[in-house]
Parts: structure tokens; sequence; C-alpha cells
């Protein structure tokens, strides 16, 4: 009677390991062979974008996202520099012509009449969007793009422009906080965590709440440093770039562009 317990024991386990190696392998296969993935993402062409930022990623070895607002004195004064940038392998991202935004919406009194959003059409901010893709081309020569929403968001007074840009990017920001989960990731509004004020330990926290969860996280800046009313300390976001060099083996940093087209040959 033990003897036929401990064959069926056996039998039981043979059953389950495979199963459980195959999940373990499959997470293990969704980015690049690690635990999770991070994205670093910068909005608004700042100064301290250039001067603060792009020297600590090339420090760490590490890449980022820069959404460009093209009209903006960060882009038009330092056109040069992005183009360095654009070379360096830094994916530049368009963040539209003039960064509209719904003044309708609560809290956005500082929003002027001439960018109020909620008084575009949709075909005002279709050439808005595809002339910023012109000249950003002109920047690094790439035709493959993603689109961040001017503050998140997404419709003019004529309703949803999403689909209208889905053949013109590969993947779109939003500025919902929440992970990004193989198989629930809309490539149409991509979630991220907003960053204002928290400390370097906190961001690694958010990191490595992906890393438990096999996850995409994707971090949405502004200042860094300073430059914007949304910042984080020089030292908070040094102490994120540490950690991600440090665990190069298990967290793959990557560009929005990149991850995105990781998604869609994963998630397809």
């Amino acid at each position: 009677m033990k003897s036929i317990f401990k064959i069926l024991s056996l039998g039981l386990i043979s059953v389950s390991s495979p199963s459980f190696a195959q999940q373990t392998s499959t997470s293990e296969k969704l980015w690049q062979g690690k635990q999770a993935a991070v994205v670093l993402t910068y909005d608004d062409a700042l100064n301290v974008h250039l001067d603060n930022v792009i020297p600590a990623l090339e420090a760490s070895g590490l890449k980022g996202t820069f959404y460009l607002s093209a009209f903006f004195d960060g882009s038009k004064n330092r056109l040069e520099d992005w183009k360095k940038a654009g070379e360096f392998g830094h994916e530049l991202g368009n963040h539209t012509l003039y960064h509209p935004c719904d003044a309708s919406l609560p809290g956005r009194t500082w929003v002027s009449p001439d960018n109020d959003l909620h008084k575009y059409t949709t075909a005002q901010i279709l050439k808005e969007i595809r002339m910023t893709n012109v000249f950003l081309e002109s920047l690094d020569g790439q035709k493959e793009r993603t689109f961040a929403y001017t503050c998140g968001d997404t419709a003019t007074g004529e309703g949803s422009f999403m689909e209208e840009i889905k053949d013109d990017f590969v993947a779109s920001r939003g500025v919902r906080g929440a992970l990004n989960s193989i198989g629930n990731i809309n490539l149409l509004n991509v979630d991220s965590y907003g960053i204002n004020g928290e400390t370097g330990e906190e961001l690694i926290q958010l990191v490595k709440e992906a890393q438990e969860k096999n996850a995409l996280i994707t971090f949405l800046f502004h200042g860094v440093g300073g430059e914007h009313d949304l910042n984080v300390s020089l030292e908070a976001h040094q102490i994120l770039l540490d950690y991600l060099e440090e665990n190069k083996d298990t967290i793959w940093t990557t560009t929005m562009l990149e991850a995105a087209k990781h998604v869609k040959e994963h998630q397809d």
C-alpha cells in the first residue's frame, strides 16, 4: 500500500513540476530573459533633460525616451543637442507641436485659450502631431516612433483621437499610474507612473513591484533637478539609475519604442 502511495506521489510530482517549470520559463522570456522591463520617459524637452539626465543615463549605460513638444524653447533652441541624443540611442518621441491640453477639466486654469485641446478639431491635432513627426525625423532620421498624450488627454472637442493616430505610432503613452502586464497592455494608452517628489527608495520600490509581478513599468518624469513644477531631485533620480545599472541581469531598461515592439511580438 505504501509503495502504491509512493508511486502515486511521484506521479503527481512528475505532472506538476513540468507545469511550474513551464510557467517560470515562459515568464522569464517575456522581457528579454529578465524579470521586468523599465522605461524611463521624460516630457516637454526641458534643458535639464539634456544637461542632467542624458549625462547620467550615459554614465549608467542606460537609454531613455524623451517626448519633445517641437515649439518649446528646449526643443527649438537645442536642435544639435537633441540630434546627439538620438545618435546616442535615446528615443525622441512625439509630444505634439504646441502641447495643447483640455482646459475644460478641473485644475486646468493655466491652459491658454489657443492651447485648449477641448476647442481643437480632431483634424487640428492630427496635423500638429504629424508635423511633429516630420520635425523629429529631421533630428534622428527615424520613421518608427511613439507618442505621449499631453496632460494625458486623449480627446478634442470632437471626441477621442486615439484610434486616429494608431497607425502613426508603435505605441502611445498615457498617465494612469499602473504596471503593464503582457496580455493586458493597451498600446494605444500605455500606463505610466507620473513622478513628483518621490525619493530614490520609493522609485526603487516601484521597480521591485514590477520585478515581482513580471511586468513593464514606465516612469513619467518632467523636471529632474528643477525647471518644472513636477520635479524629482537629482539624488532620487540617480539612486534609481544606480539600482537599474546594478541589476541589469534581472531588469531590462529600454526605450518605449523597443518595449512596445517587444510587447506587440509577445502579446500577439
